[in-house]
Formats: structure tokens, C-alpha cells, sequence
């Protein structure tokens, strides 16, 4: 353990304190009115890494020198925290939402329940599961925003909402490993075990899908008494070309999801074509897109100053302590970490990996942080909260049902 180390590891212990007590810097707002403005900013969970990244490098560059610090933060890989800020922008625009929505909608209308309960299941259960084929950042920004107006309003009580949002951010966690490119810590480690989207299905994908389907049906019972239809908006349909396009640059950035120079280009065309129709689109998220990636980009920089620690516990665990000791690490750490961690280390069996992996995506909806794609559901859903943000402690009881459930299927 080098001094820079260390630092690291007490200042991503400091990340995480900030992210459960960030609430506490809006009664800080309160009470502090000529300092408001600083205060609203450090209580954005959002913020949060974003921000103690920043004081790592200044650490790092006090410590070890200006050069090191640039050198280490430009080593450092941000293609995901990039295509998540692109896809949410993407995915959150109205005409693919108003297409995702019409989709939906006829099928809600052919199963025999209430419209607006279908709706609802449909967006915390089949919506998730998409994300094997559309990626998980891309799944949760279309759950996220269909869910927002039905779920995630005033008149729904607080235990509820949470109780949903722990439900869809463990549905996204495991929807995403019915095949092989599509969830973050499957990725880390397809390549170098050789499991293909057949393995995927196999031994991870009919787990997960069982256990979305019971999480999702589980909350619904629950919310189905304080569910109403949506209030329909007065707006002009959007024209089929242009639903058309727009569902083509999204599946041009997913398929180009590890190319950030060609998904980025296309982001700006995508930017360019939303200008020259504007009367087909409402505002675009950019800032809560922006946010979102800053988030990442930050536990991204926290995060590689942590292998010193995370990789020896890995590698000294048995296959089934290994799955709840990644359960209950991912809840501090992001879990495409915890699996890139466990690629480095040889001689696994095969147990040891599937154990690795299952604990990862079964412990990611657990907090903010343990998944890349929940930074964007906070970020698209905090308004439905009380103060307008989500408790970690709140979120943390909300997703512990829905995660005994996966890990009970990942364990069979």
C-alpha cells in the first residue's frame, strides 16, 4: 500500500458517506441561505463522485506530482460513462419514447387487467429485460421515464415509490444477462472466459427473467390500488419517419456502444436532426445526461484506486462466500469493477466465476452506486421523491425484497 493509495481509499470511503448523507446538505441549504447555491449542488448524488474525483487529483498532484495526477486520470477508460450519457439522451426523446409507449400500450390493452396496471408491469418487467438486447443504461432511461408519471407522482406513498425503485433497479441489474454485451460486469468478463449470449441464457438469463417477473408482480399487487390511467397530453403525433430515424441512432449507438469516436459523432448528427424538426421533440435531457456521466466518469477514477484491497478479498474466497461477499461489495462499489477485478485473477473454476458474477448483478440495485445504468434512474426519477431526492437508506430497504428473490434464483 503506496501513501497515494491510501488517499484513494479514504477519499472513496468519503464518496460514500457523501452519497448517504446527501440529503443532509438540503437541510444545510435551509439553514444557510447565503451559501444555498453550494449546498444544493454537493446534495446531487449525482455530484457526488464527480466531485471527490476531483479532490483525488488534486491529492494525487500534491503528493506525487502534476504529471502523475494528469497521467492517472487520462489512463483511466470513460467509454461507458460517454455512450450512458449519450443513450439516456437518445432513449429519453420523445418520439422513441412516444413509439416505446404506443408499443406498450397496445399490448397493456390486450392483457386482462386494468390498462394503467399493465402499463406499469410491463415497465417494471418487461422493459428491464430489454436491456439484454437494447443495453441496460438504455432499458432504464425508457422504464424510467414511462414509469415517472404513472409511479412516481405525488399521491403515491413513499414506501411504494421506493419499493418500485428498488424493484427497477434490480430488474435492469439482472435483465441485462440474457446475453453476453449487454450489463456492464458481464462485459468485463465475457471476452476473457469465453461466455457467449448461448452461456448467457443458459445458466444466468432464465434465472433473471424468473426473478423480474416475481419482483415486478410482487410491487404491482402492491401499487395496484393507487394506480390511475395517465393523464393523455395534448400534443401532434409524431410523424413515423421520424420515430423511424430516431430508433435508428439508437440502435446505431448501442451496436457502436465500445467505439465512443463513432457514437459520439453520430450524438452530434443525432443533436443536429433534433434542431432542423425541433416541433417533433421536446427539451432533451442533456443536463440530467451530463450529470449522470460525471457521476460515472468520477467512480470510474475513484474506483481504479481501489484494486489494492478489493482484488486480494476476491481472490480469497470460496465460490459461495465469493457470491455474497460481491453482493455486498457491489452495494459500495460499482459492480463492472468487482467483475474486472475478478478477470485478472487466474485459476478460477468455474463456479468461482458464475458466483462472481451472479452476487455482482444480483447486489445492483442495492444503492446508487452499484450499478452504471442507477445513477440515470435517480437522476430521472429524484423529482417524484420527497425534497426531490432519493434516500440511500430508503432506496437500500426498497431493494433488499427484490434481491433476496434474485439471489435465491442465482443460488439454485
Amino acid at each position: 500500500m503506496t501513501t497515494i493509495q491510501l488517499v484513494g481509499a479514504i477519499l472513496f470511503a468519503c464518496a460514500l458517506v457523501h452519497t448517504f448523507a446527501a440529503k443532509g446538505f438540503e437541510v444545510l441549504a435551509e439553514r444557510h441561505p447565503r451559501h444555498e447555491g453550494l449546498f444544493h449542488l454537493l446534495g446531487e448524488v449525482e455530484v457526488v463522485f464527480g466531485f471527490w474525483a476531483f479532490v483525488l487529483l488534486v491529492a494525487m498532484a500534491l503528493i506525487v506530482g502534476p504529471g502523475a495526477a494528469v497521467d492517472y486520470a487520462e489512463s483511466r477508460q470513460y467509454t461507458e460513462p460517454l455512450f450512458v450519457f449519450v443513450v439516456m439522451v437518445i432513449a429519453a426523446s420523445r418520439p422513441v419514447l412516444d413509439a416505446v409507449r404506443a408499443l406498450l400500450g397496445t399490448v397493456a390493452r390486450l392483457v386482462p387487467i386494468r390498462t394503467e396496471v399493465a402499463l406499469a408491469w410491463l415497465g417494471l418487467g418487461l422493459v428491464p429485460l430489454t436491456g439484454s438486447l437494447i443495453t441496460e443504461p438504455a432499458a432504464m432511461t425508457l422504464a424510467a421515464m414511462m414509469l415517472a408519471p404513472q409511479v412516481f407522482r405525488p399521491g403515491i406513498p413513499e414506501p411504494l415509490k421506493y419499493g418500485a425503485l428498488g424493484v427497477l433497479f434490480v430488474n435492469v441489474s439482472i435483465g441485462g444477462t440474457l446475453s453476453s454485451y449487454a450489463a456492464p460486469p458481464v462485459l468485463m468478463v465475457a471476452g476473457t472466459w469465453g461466455w457467449d449470449s448461448a452461456y448467457m441464457l443458459t445458466h444466468f438469463g432464465w434465472r433473471a427473467a424468473v426473478a423480474v417477473l416475481i419482483n415486478a408482480s410482487v410491487v404491482i399487487f402492491l401499487l395496484r390500488k393507487h394506480l390511475a390511467p395517465a393523464t393523455a397530453e395534448a400534443a401532434l403525433p409524431v410523424p413515423l419517419k421520424v420515430s423511424a430515424i430516431h430508433l435508428a441512432f439508437l440502435a446505431a449507438v448501442v451496436l457502436l456502444a465500445h467505439h465512443p469516436v463513432l457514437f459520439l459523432g453520430l450524438f452530434l448528427l443525432f443533436l443536429g436532426f433534433t434542431q432542423a424538426y425541433q416541433r417533433h421533440q421536446d427539451p432533451l435531457i442533456l443536463k440530467e445526461g451530463l450529470l449522470v456521466g460525471f457521476f460515472l466518469a468520477g467512480l470510474v477514477v475513484l474506483g481504479g484506486m481501489q484494486q489494492w484491497w478489493l482484488q486480494p478479498i476476491i481472490s480469497s474466497l470460496s465460490p459461495t462466500a465469493l457470491f455474497f461477499g460481491a453482493l455486498g461489495l457491489t452495494a459500495i462499489t460499482d459492480n463492472a469493477a468487482l467483475t474486472y477485478l475478478g478477470s485478472l485473477i487466474s485459476g478460477l473454476s468455474e463456479h468461482a466465476k458464475y458466483m462472481l458474477v451472479a452476487g455482482a448483478v444480483a447486489g445492483g440495485g442495492l444503492t446508487v452506486i452499484a450499478n452504471a445504468p442507477n445513477p440515470a434512474g435517480a437522476a430521472l426519477l429524484r423529482r417524484g421523491f420527497n425534497d426531490e431526492s432519493i434516500g440511500a437508506l430508503g432506496l437500500l430497504a426498497g431493494a433488499l425484497g427484490p434481491t433476496i428473490v434474485a439471489a435465491i434464483l442465482f443460488l439454485m
